[in-house]
């Protein structure tokens, strides 16, 4: 999708459109923290990117329209794209919320792949009201270079036979595995383009200076030649689910640092228990007023799906890091080693405990008031202010 959250917040809000238009933390006239989310066509002309320091965007791009963003909204928008998708092929693979492959050989010719393509895009246009970019290849990374290079609104097709004819002038960071550590040394080596790489082995003494000799280097160059064999696997499972913010402010209150605790381990359990998951394995990510970053985890003998076990081990975890002198910028809590909640699974020496089957109780009758009567119906006392 193109610009996905701030194309949907322009479909939505007219008012909006051909604007500089920035989803992301509240940039407090560049005062504020966190990052963007998102950024329009319009804003990325002033400089600013995802990922960005908001601060820094709001002094590219003052006047912008700087949103707090509604990933409920986009979660659901995104739902409704991928039945669409979901109704040409079975074999969808989503990437991201805005992002997906699909293997669309068993019912669609080679020759007919831009048609389809197109058909796809108008479908998505007529349905709600926003463009996609799509790449047509034999391959995915074909395609995913393909989508990436008309934007917005584009289709692009790879021929078969023509893929080292499409790769040849584009530049070397447009493989997967080349981020910038690896594309400085390669262009100072003479390696500008993907077409330098074709021809090469991984025994060339420039490769092997700059680490890409073994494994790591032949795929580099299968890449450059076009050669790509995964396959489209749909409805991966997740490997963990897991909930960070960062605060407004640098804060050393450790009565706040303990209900954002408590906050995130409820979030963490609702998104598990939707997904009719639990996990055993807790981490707390902590990251300090100099960007330092920790992590700890800790492994249960029972898989868990509530908020108040999850943060009893957070907080737990939270006291194996040495706190002197630091203030907390940014916490984050995650739970894997997952499985399907009710599977069966090895049985620890002991019960689950007690506790644990009441607060899971408790959770779901929370989901399903807030499934009737909207979210943040009911909260915990002590998250109240």
């Amino acid at each position: 999708m193109d610009a996905f959250y701030t194309s949907v917040e322009e479909r939505d809000h007219s008012e909006y459109r051909g604007k500089p238009v920035i989803v992301g933390a509240d940039p407090k006239e560049g005062r504020g923290r966190g990052v963007v989310a998102a950024a329009s066509y319009e804003a990325r002309r002033f400089g600013v990117r995802s990922a960005m320091p908001i601060s820094r965007a709001f002094r590219a791009c003052p006047q912008g329209i700087y949103l707090r963003g509604n990933m409920e909204k986009y979660q659901e928008v995104s739902h409704r794209i991928m039945e669409i998708l979901e109704s040409y092929t079975d074999l969808v693979e989503p990437l991201s919320i805005d992002e997906a492959f699909l293997d669309v050989t068993a019912i669609c010719l080679p020759e007919k792949g831009r048609a389809l393509a197109a058909e796809i895009k108008d479908a998505i246009w007529n349905k709600e009201s926003l463009r996609a970019s799509i790449g047509v290849a034999p391959n995915k990374f074909l395609a995913k270079i393909a989508s990436d290079l008309e934007k917005p609104d584009g289709l692009v097709v790879v021929p078969r036979g023509g893929e080292l004819e499409f790769l040849r002038p584009l530049g070397i960071e447009r493989l997967w595995g080349v981020g910038p550590k690896t594309a400085g040394p390669l262009r100072r080596a003479g390696f500008r383009r993907i077409g330098d790489l074709i021809g090469l082995t991984t025994e060339d003494a420039r490769l092997v200076s700059i680490g890409l000799g073994g494994k790591n280097g032949e795929h580099v160059l299968q890449l450059a030649r076009g050669i790509d064999d995964r396959e489209v696997v749909p409805h991966h499972e997740p490997k963990s689910i897991g909930h960070e913010t960062t605060f407004e402010e640098d804060i050393d209150d450790l009565e706040l640092v303990r209900k954002t605790l408590l906050w995130l381990s409820d979030g963490v359990a609702v998104r598990l228990r939707k997904n009719r998951l639990e996990g055993r394995t807790v981490t707390l990510k902590f990251r300090d007023h100099t960007f330092t970053t920790e992590t700890r985890a800790h492994t249960l003998s029972h898989p868990i799906a509530d908020g108040a076990s999850i943060f009893e081990t957070a907080l737990g975890l939270l006291d194996r890091i040495e706190r002197k002198g630091r203030k907390v910028r940014l916490l984050g809590v995650a739970v894997s080693h997952l499985s399907r909640a009710g599977e069966a699974v090895q049985l620890s020496l002991f019960d689950r405990p007690e506790k644990v089957v009441k607060n899971e109780k408790l959770g779901r009758a929370r989901d399903a008031l807030e499934a009737r009567f909207g979210k943040g119906v009911v909260s915990r006392a002590s998250l109240l202010d």
